[in-house]
């Protein structure tokens, strides 16, 4: 390895796309793949040992998915530049990526020349993201968010107790207890609850509630 080349994680389930990465990046001079996965433990695994200068991310994974492994890879304090590498131009998936801590959103269908301009950008501390998936990130960022009232305002009676409830601390077994319904029905609630919040987990979700009863 040279001694400037920035160090390069490919992490991806097709070999195929892996392999062709390998062979584009070994073209270069100041770039060296040091290890490769095929999933989302061995990304965060290896990110976590390794923290490389750059990890390219697939999105579409069996099992635990690009984002969840973007996640984790943050959450364990891995600081590379992640750039997400995907056939998917979604919008939703565009801006969780980036909300998520991801570095820049790139498209599969690039051509080789640009892929390997737009690594060079991101090792440069710069974001980079594909013509295609600029407009939306640029719609998201206009786009005024759901006030709390109206978020509030589209849970049901009964997934407005049980956040109120959460808020108290209460688990979902004496939330069940309480409301004199099951563990699996109070589950299923706080499911459809948290998705209509835009929240990840109950914790969240109990300090969503205690800062709007403080406002």
């Amino acid at each position: 390895m040279e001694t400037n080349a920035n160090s390069v994680m490919l992490v991806d389930d097709h070999p195929l796309l892996r392999k062709g990465l390998q062979q584009l990046i070994d073209l270069t001079d100041n770039l060296e793949v040091i290890a490769q996965a095929s999933n989302g433990p061995d990304a965060i695994r290896q990110g976590t040992e390794l923290d490389p200068d750059l990890i390219l991310l697939d999105l579409n994974m069996q099992g635990m998915d690009g984002l969840e492994t973007l996640s984790k890879l943050r959450d364990a304090g891995v600081t590379s530049r992640i750039v997400m590498l995907t056939v998917s131009d979604a919008d939703e998936d565009v801006v969780e990526a980036i909300t998520r801590g991801a570095d820049g959103y790139l498209l599969k269908d690039m051509e080789p020349e640009q892929l390997l301009e737009q690594i060079e950008r991101s090792l440069q501390g710069k974001m980079v993201m594909s013509e295609a998936v600029t407009q939306a990130l640029a719609t998201a960022i206009r786009k005024p968010q759901q006030s709390a009232s109206a978020k509030m305002e589209s849970l049901t009676a009964r997934e407005a107790e049980i956040l109120k409830l959460i808020a108290q601390g209460l688990s979902n077994k004496l939330i069940a207890r309480e409301l004199d319904i099951s563990d699996g029905t109070v589950k299923v609630h706080v499911k459809h609850m948290l998705k209509k919040l835009g929240l990840r987990s109950r914790v969240e979700a109990a300090v969503w509630m205690i800062n709007q009863e403080h406002r």
